[in-house]
């Protein structure tokens, strides 16, 4: 995980640290799970922050941090935190972060506190804060003790993978060989088998062709004259049937013309009296409004004599004029009841005629489907006589057909011959592939084998640095016994770092600020301009600053991290002298100035003259890492 590094009083910077996660389980004296967190950096193996978090600790932290989940559920939650920090921190700007706070101005095995942020336009969010530990010496060891244990499974599992590689390309190799040269002979018998036929086939063919082509062309003559005859043939008796249908379609067409105009003088005398008879229906609807409005003026004329039949007396004249009046209406009424019955009956007359005149149009329209029907039957004749015509023209064409066959045959056999002489320069070229795919192997097997010297040479080279740590350690074990008492506390602050161990070198003139680890110093860089002529200096200088919080119990600690290979080498605590000896090829470290370094002190080292230190100066690392 990308990881945002806050020091006191220091610039921020970015760190690529490794989370690890595990959940122990404790049975005795009470079963009970705790949450490990450790934080590793693949750089600098010194780097080990730790925390371990109980299920008792975990409800303080969830009552101070304000946390809605259980123990259960924080490790994947976390896990889930530090899924979506990873996701964005190849952005611009990241909407979760990991930051690392110290207190102090480096991170130097001081408490440090682990932050999940996230960013949003109005504040920064904290969901989560862990405060990490760091290391001590016997977690520190036992750390590297784990990384060593898996570099060496890993080479174990490379050598044994480089070893089955090597097998299995020989033997391809020499199964490829011996297909090659079986191969190789398959292709000379067929090439001499594939001579012999071809040329027989030629000759085999050129003779069938001669013979097809005379045969093709004697019958190719007698199909021509059949059917120049049968042409004449045929052409006579069409003329004559066109004639015999050209005449009765002459007939045909008079007698349709009479038919239609007919049909339109029918259709003209309909249309007129449909008009007659929508004039006397607007007639009828004329003489109903009236008869309406009659009947109206009827029930208002009751109703006035209903009201004054009190003045009977007064108004008997009036009465007998409006009795009269009313004779006259029923008058009226009596004749627009005979004008309507009158009407009905006119219109009951055109609907006989209408009909009439129907049935005629339907007899016209039997005439003009007989005509049709005939019309039909001479099509058919027509369409008889002309698949006869194609019925002929068929029979030429399979005549036709057979010739072509003929000739079809005769492209196939050299299709054949040609085909024979593609597939042998197909052959050709499958050998040509095969040879190329030969060499490729060899070229994998040379880059195989240039792998395995250099992995070999790296793990000569780690081997080297480790035995150099563990001598260097000793010598400055040996120093402090030799000093007397009194300058103790000084050779041990000139030579060790608060914790018992050598610091890592530091380099200011290459602007790297942080501390290197002795795996990483002693890798393998391309030699610097000004330091080619540079013969004996090792370009490492060790800080020999002491804090002061340091004590004098911190002597004894520098025995217990003596040669760890005592026990087996015996008195020989080191490599043996030619590993130190000077090399012309030998390249320094990359960026390091010439002042920073202390030839003299190195020196010994270097040549291998360095005297070992007495036997019972030495504690075995058996004793502080038990099994």
């Amino acid at each position: 995980v990308s990881v945002q590094v806050r020091c006191q009083g220091c610039e921020e910077r970015r760190l690529n640290v490794r989370v690890n996660i595990e959940l122990l389980s404790i049975s005795n004296p009470v079963h009970k799970k705790d949450l490990a967190v450790r934080l590793t950096d693949d750089t600098d193996p010194f780097f080990l922050y730790n925390l371990v978090i109980s299920e008792e600790d975990f409800q303080s932290l969830k009552s101070q941090q304000g946390l809605l989940v259980d123990f259960s559920a924080f490790p994947q939650k976390f896990i889930d935190l530090l899924q979506q920090c990873i996701q964005e921190q190849n952005k611009d700007i990241p909407r979760f972060l990991l930051q690392l706070v110290s207190s102090a101005s480096v991170l130097d095995h001081t408490p440090v506190s682990l932050n999940v942020v996230e960013t949003n336009p109005f504040k920064h969010l904290t969901h989560l804060s862990l405060k990490f530990l760091p290391g001590n010496d016997a977690e520190i060891k036992k750390f590297l003790a784990s990384c060593l244990k898996c570099l060496k499974e890993d080479k174990m599992m490379l050598e044994e993978k480089l070893r089955k590689t090597e097998e299995d390309l020989t033997r391809q190799l020499s199964y490829t060989q011996q297909s090659l040269s079986e191969k190789s002979r398959e292709l000379d018998k067929l090439k001499n088998e594939w001579t012999s036929h071809t040329a027989a086939l030629t000759n085999k063919h050129t003779q069938e062709l001669t013979n097809e082509k005379e045969k093709a062309l004697q019958a190719q003559a007698q199909y021509q004259q059949q059917h120049e005859q049968q042409k004449k043939e045929l052409e006579n008796l069409h003329q004559k049937s066109t004639q015999q249908l050209q005449n009765r379609l002459s007939e045909l067409e008079v007698i349709n013309k009479d038919l239609t105009e007919r049909r339109y003088k029918g259709d003209s005398t309909v249309r007129e009296l449909k008009a007659k008879l929508s004039g006397m229906e607007d007639e009828c609807q004329r003489a109903k409004q009236e008869v309406l409005s009659l009947r109206r003026e009827n029930t208002t004329l009751d109703a006035e004599c209903h009201e004054k039949e009190k003045l009977i007396n007064q108004l008997q004249t009036r009465v007998a004029v409006l009795e009269q009046e009313i004779k006259d209406k029923d008058q009226l009424v009596i004749r627009t009841k005979e004008v309507l019955e009158a009407t009905q009956e006119q219109k009951a007359i055109l609907e006989e005629s209408t009909e009439k005149k129907q049935s005629h149009i339907e007899k016209l329209e039997t005439t003009i489907k007989s005509l049709s029907a005939e019309l039909l039957k001479a099509n058919e004749i027509i369409k008889k006589l002309q698949g006869d015509l194609k019925t002929l023209m068929s029979k030429l064409k399979l005549k036709n057909t057979v010739t072509i066959q003929q000739e079809k045959l005769l492209a196939e056999k050299e299709e054949r011959l040609q085909k024979e002489q593609r597939e042998l320069q197909e052959m050709g070229q499958s050998l040509r592939v095969k040879e190329q795919e030969v060499s490729k192997l060899q070229e994998q097997l040379e880059t195989t084998i240039q792998k395995l010297e250099e992995s070999k040479q790296l793990l000569k080279t780690n081997e080297n640095v480790i035995t150099w740590l563990n001598k260097q350690l000793n010598e400055v074990q040996m120093a402090k016994k030799l000093e007397p008492s009194a300058g103790t506390h000084a050779g041990v602050r000139a030579a060790l770092s608060p914790h018992g161990m050598p610091d890592r070198p530091s380099f200011p003139s290459s602007g790297i600020s942080h501390p290197l680890s002795p795996l990483y110093a002693f890798q393998n860089f391309p030699e610097p301009a000004h330091n080619k002529n540079v013969s004996s200096q090792c370009p490492v200088q060790f800080n020999t600053q002491l804090s002061k919080m340091t004590r004098c119990s911190d002597v004894p600690a520098l025995t217990a991290a003596a040669h760890p290979a005592n026990k087996e080498n015996g008195d020989n605590l080191g490599l043996d002298s030619k590993y130190f000896k000077r090399k012309d090829d030998s390249i320094p470290l990359q960026g390091l100035s010439q002042n920073t370094v202390n030839s003299e002190y190195l020196k010994p080292y270097l040549t291998g003259k360095a005297q070992p230190p007495p036997k019972a100066a030495v504690t075995p690392v058996s004793a502080y890492f038990p099994g």
